[in-house]
């Protein structure tokens, strides 16, 4: 939760967290500091296969469930972002992002699941991850984080041979029982935040034509989309994500007054929204929803929550019952008279989800295996186990991955960065707000420069080289804004050695190189649009190697009281993700803020420049 106005943070030394997972420049087994199982895929019955991408260390897992324990490791030339299994399971796809000079772009791996030899690898687009194969097997599906489209591969032809582009950020999606569309949740909101509504979407492909069919709005305030998964009679979709009360003051956290974590239900056959469930209790939250997976008999639903390391099994058809009761009107609890009562109502799964707590930190992936669900506990190196039946005593257990090295103090803090068990009812952890040490596009009223003046979350990369933090400066320095944030906004007192762990982590984070770059170098639009960005003087304030000065300055953005407020020149780096832009989100668009949101020139010289410069300086800018 750390200041959401800060200048900007980096990702852990040699990782980058990616919302859906991490990349670490060290490659091989031997030179993994963690194992960190991020996405797992099951295979078979009776004791079949769990395939778990171990994304630190370079490999796959093959944990034969029959015997609880690794039975093989596939090494791979980059890390593992995610995993699919082809009908037949004799296919594992992986997709891998690649470190270095390659700024992201990744492949994606077909593996022979019998010998464990890559057959054949495919190029991917920017941070490739979500790979999912159509029911027949002949198409696979890729998501290109950052570039903001999903890939289509023939795999008899082992070509690429289709983009669709869909809204922002896709890291989960999942393909009806029939194969004719493709549900993709896209991670973030692509609204300007000052709006009165500002949420996610998930996108709805049309497999047959290869375009977007349309998308799906989910409720104000969703932001962080995790997970997606479609039930075994394709009736409907479920996704995981928060739902923010972004509009309220940031004075407390009971309730869920600033964070709620959701369930989204979608009609698939209708491609709408039937309602969204809080997975949240009136006094306990259940932070950071991550995967979500089906049990083949059609009777559970289950989701890992990374925030509060637990796994909630819901009764599906006791949840569409109650839907459908209160869809007619009915009154179905104290709080959900109609349907628009549901997201509110913190106490609508009573009675039909089981919260079953896990022995190790971090759930993310998830599947479900011989009636037992299996979570990847990604800062234990282990997987987490869940007996599905409801008659069963549960004693929370996890099955080693192999050995795991001991903590840093810079690993620590990104568990603790991570975890919700620091904040006051576990409802938020500071990744709710900062995914990924990134924004949720999200304007929050944080109180440390007055109330009724909301300001966008930031980013935190390189913030302890940009101080001040804070949009406004109202933070000296990130040291002080993590320790704020922890009482503030976590609303919670802890040990000095967490808030230290966290600044490590945070120093220690480097930033992914932008999807506009070409082979690794600026674009010919771009090299233009750095010679428009000296002449526009734009290099005034945001100069040197972090493109920041580190002052501060009114450039006539500010509204009402603030009209005249002096604000933080932030760092540039990796401003192609931190969209919307000024203090209060209203831009969408970095061209927007050099042209319709730079009156009298104030914020770079930009009013007599062409379309074509405009297009090039910011080209230039999304690129550093």
């Amino acid at each position: 939760m750390i200041g959401r106005r800060h200048g900007i943070v980096s990702w852990v030394a040699l990782c980058v967290v990616l919302g859906v997972f991490v990349l670490c420049v060290q490659t091989g087994a031997a030179g993994a500091e963690y194992v960190s199982p991020f996405a797992v895929v099951a295979h078979g019955s009776g004791g079949g296969e769990l395939f778990v991408a171990e994304y630190t260390a370079d490999r796959v897992a093959v944990f034969r469930v029959d015997k609880s324990k690794v039975s093989k490791e596939i090494k791979l030339p980059d890390a593992p972002s995610g995993l699919a299994v082809s009908p037949d399971g004799s296919r594992l796809y992986v997709t891998g992002v690649a470190a270095g000079a390659s700024g992201g772009r990744g492949l994606v791996h077909a593996v022979d699941t019998s010998s464990g030899k890559i057959i054949f690898s495919l190029p991917a687009g920017h941070m490739p991850n979500a790979p999912v194969v159509s029911p027949d097997g002949s198409r696979l599906y890729v998501c290109n984080r950052f570039d903001n489209d999903v890939a289509v591969y023939d795999v008899a032809a082992r070509k690429e041979v289709a983009r669709i582009a869909v809204l922002r950020e896709p890291v989960a999606a999942a393909t009806t029982p029939d194969g004719r569309h493709l549900f993709v949740a896209n991670h973030l909101p692509t609204d300007a935040a000052d709006l009165d509504y500002v949420a996610a979407v998930v996108s709805v492909i049309d497999t047959s034509s290869r375009t977007c069919a349309g998308t799906i709005q989910l409720p104000n305030g969703s932001t962080g989309l995790r997970g997606v998964c479609i039930s075994p009679g394709g009736e409907h979709a479920y996704v995981t994500h928060i739902l923010a009360r972004y509009q309220l003051p940031t004075t407390q956290l009971e309730r869920g007054w600033m964070n709620t974590n959701a369930l989204s239900v979608i009609d698939v056959a209708g491609k709408k929204l039937i309602n969204t469930v809080l997975l949240d209790e009136v006094d306990r939250g259940a932070a950071n929803p991550w995967g979500v997976a089906c049990s083949d008999d059609g009777k559970w639903v289950c989701v890992a929550h990374a925030g509060t390391h637990e796994v909630s099994v819901i009764d599906q058809a006791a949840l569409h019952d109650k839907l459908e009761r209160v869809a007619r009107g009915e009154q179905v609890s104290e709080v959900s008279q109609a349907p628009e009562d549901v997201p509110n109502d913190l106490a609508f799964l009573v009675g039909m989800r089981r919260r079953l707590r896990l022995a190790g930190n971090g759930a993310r992936g998830l599947a479900i295996l011989d009636g037992k669900a299996y979570a990847t506990e990604y800062f234990s190196g282990s997987l987490g186990v869940v007996d599905l039946n409801p008659d069963a005593m549960h004693r929370p257990r996890s099955l080693s991955l192999g050995s795991e090295r001991a903590m840093s103090t810079a690993r620590k803090g990104e568990m603790f960065f991570n975890d919700a068990a620091l904040c006051f009812q576990n409802w938020q952890s500071c990744a709710s707000c900062h995914p990924d040490g990134r924004a949720d596009g999200l304007n929050w009223d944080l109180l440390n420069d007055g109330m009724g003046n909301p300001k966008n979350t930031k980013s935190l990369v390189l913030s302890h080289e940009t101080p001040p933090a804070m949009i406004s400066g109202a933070r000296d320095d990130t040291e002080t804004a993590v320790r704020s944030g922890i009482r503030f906004i976590q609303f919670a007192v802890r040990p000095e050695e967490d808030a230290a762990a966290i600044d490590e982590y945070l120093k220690s984070v480097a930033p992914v190189k932008s999807p506009y770059l070409v082979d690794g170098g600026l674009s010919q639009a771009a090299v233009r649009g750095r010679d428009v960005f000296e002449r526009a003087k734009c290099g005034a304030c945001h100069s040197g190697r972090l493109y920041t000065d580190l002052g501060q300055y009114n450039v006539g953005t500010g509204k009402n009281r603030e009209v005249d407020l002096k604000f933080d020149t932030p760092t540039l780096v990796e401003a192609w993700r931190t969209a919307p832009y000024l203090h209060d989100g209203r831009a969408v668009t970095m061209r927007g803020v050099l042209k319709e949101h730079n009156l009298g020139d104030r914020h770079g010289v930009t009013s007599s420049l062409t379309e074509d410069q405009l297009n090039d300086l910011s080209e230039f800018v999304l690129s550093l």
